[in-house]
C-alpha cells in the first residue's frame, strides 16, 4: 500500500526547511526495504487485503473508464504509493485483465499500457523491479494486452506527470500519508487520541485538507477528461460526532502506548516522545467527500467503506492471539520503522515492538472499532 510516505504505506511532501528541520524524521518515511523478515515486502498482507478490497469499484471504473474513451489504443496507468514488492502489480494486473476481457467481449483490440510506479525517491524501487520478469511472464500466460512498467519517483504532492497523459490512476493505502506533521501541533500522543485536544485534531484536519487537495489538483492536471482515480485511505468511523475518538487498538494509539512504556521505563525522555507525531490522518466519508467536492475536478462515482481488522494480518482459521499481536507488530514496524530509527535511534526498535505485540494481545477483545477502508472513485471532469 501500500506507501507514500508510503499501508503502503509511502506519502510525499511539499518542500518545506523549516518542518524539515523540526521534523526530520518526516524526511525518512519509507517503507522497509529489501526481502528480510521486518522488510515491507514480506509484512504487506494487510495492504493486500485493501487492494483486494477495492477490486470491484476498480474493475468497474476500468471498464468504464475504457467505454467512455472509446476503447483508445494507449492506455497509461499510474500507481501512487508504490512502496516495495509485489503489491505493486496487484492493481496493476487487475486492470489489464480488466480491460483484455473487456476489448474480448467487445471484439476490440487491447491497447497497449503503460504503468508507472510512484513513490519517493527513497523507495526500495528495486525490491519491486525484481518482480517485472515474472510479472510479465504472467501477462504472456494468460494473453494479457501488452504493458511496459515504469518507475516514477517522486512526492505526489508534487507534478509527476505530463498535461492530459494519464487515463486511470490507482493508489491503495498512500494518501492518509501527510506532507508534513500539522504546525502548531500541541499533542501529547504520536496521534490523535481521546485525550487530545480539539486543537490537535483542526490542525491534522486542516493539513489533511491542504493536501488532498493539492493532491487532486496536481492530478486533474495531468489526467484526461473522464480518466477515473480509484484511491484507498485507511479512514474512520466517527463515533458519537466525536472526532477525537479512536478504539483502544487504533494502530497508532498502541505505538503511542508502547512509546509511553519506554518513557517510563527511562529508555526514551518525554521531551523526545513529545517530539514526534505521525504524519498521518484517517479522515472520515465526509472529510472526503468535502475536500473532493470543493478542489471541484472531480466526481464521485463510488464511494464504499469496508472493515479493517489488523489482526487478519494472522490469516489463520482460528485466532491466536499471541501471533496476530506479533503479526500486527511487524507489519506496523514495516511501515513505521525507518521514520521511528530517525527520531529515536535504532536501540529502542526492538523492544518497541515486542511491547505493540503485547499490547495488541491485551486489546484482543476490542469490538468497538473505528478504523475503516475507504474506497472513493472519481472521474474527471
Amino acid at each position: 500500500m501500500d506507501s507514500r510516505f508510503n499501508e503502503t504505506v509511502p506519502s510525499l511532501r511539499y518542500i518545506d526547511e523549516k518542518s524539515d528541520d523540526e521534523y526530520a524524521f518526516v524526511k525518512a518515511l519509507r517503507m522497509t526495504g529489501g526481502d528480510g523478515a521486518n522488510s515491507y515486502s514480506a509484512n504487506s498482507r494487510v495492504q493486500r487485503r485493501g487492494i483486494l478490497m477495492a477490486k470491484p469499484v476498480l474493475v468497474k471504473n476500468t471498464e468504464e473508464m475504457m467505454m467512455f474513451l472509446n476503447f483508445p489504443n494507449y492506455i497509461k496507468v499510474a500507481e501512487l504509493g508504490c512502496s516495495s514488492g509485489q503489491n505493486a502489480f496487484l492493481a496493476i494486473f487487475e486492470i489489464i485483465n480488466t480491460i483484455n476481457v473487456l476489448c474480448q467481449q467487445s471484439n476490440q483490440n487491447p491497447p497497449e499500457i503503460d504503468c508507472c510506479l510512484n513513490d519517493l525517491p527513497e523507495n526500495d524501487f528495486n525490491t519491486t523491479f525484481k518482480f517485472v520478469p515474472s510479472f510479465n511472464k504472467e501477462l504472456m500466460i494468460t494473453n494479457q494486452a501488452s504493458c511496459f512498467v515504469y518507475g516514477v519517483p517522486g512526492s505526489f504532492y508534487s507534478r509527476l506527470f505530463s498535461r492530459n497523459s494519464l487515463h486511470l490512476i490507482h493508489s491503495s493505502y498512500a494518501l492518509h500519508w501527510l506532507s508534513k506533521v500539522p504546525e502548531k501541533l500541541e499533542n501529547d500522543n504520536v496521534f490523535i487520541t481521546n485525550t487530545s485536544s480539539q486543537s490537535a485534531y483542526k490542525a491534522y484536519l486542516n493539513q489533511f485538507q491542504r493536501d488532498f487537495t493539492m493532491c487532486l489538483r496536481l492530478r486533474s492536471e495531468e489526467i484526461v477528461s473522464n480518466g477515473r482515480m480509484v484511491l484507498t485511505f485507511l479512514g474512520r468511523n466517527t463515533l458519537n460526532n466525536d472526532p477525537l475518538y479512536r478504539d483502544c487498538c487504533h494502530v497508532y494509539s498502541l505505538l503511542s502506548e508502547s512509546l509511553h512504556d519506554l518513557v517510563f521505563e527511562g529508555l526514551v525522555s518525554k521531551s523526545k516522545l513529545d517530539a514526534f507525531n505521525m504524519p498521518f490522518y484517517d479522515p472520515n466519508e465526509q472529510e472526503l467527500k468535502e475536500v473532493i467536492r470543493n478542489e471541484g475536478s472531480f466526481e464521485i462515482n463510488d464511494l464504499k467503506t469496508h472493515g479493517f481488522d489488523l489482526g487478519h494480518s494472522n490469516e489463520e482459521g482460528h485466532r491466536n492471539y499471541e501471533v496476530a499481536g506479533y503479526n500486527e507488530a511487524k507489519t506496523i514496524r514495516a511501515v513505521t520503522e525507518s521514520m521511528l530509527v530517525a527520531h529515536f535511534g535504532e536501540d529502542i526498535i526492538d523492544i518497541l515492538f515486542d511491547k505493540y505485540a503485547r499490547h495488541v494481545t491485551q486489546h484482543s477483545s476490542c469490538t468497538n472499532k473505528t478504523s475503516v477502508t475507504l474506497v472513493v472513485a472519481l472521474t474527471k471532469k
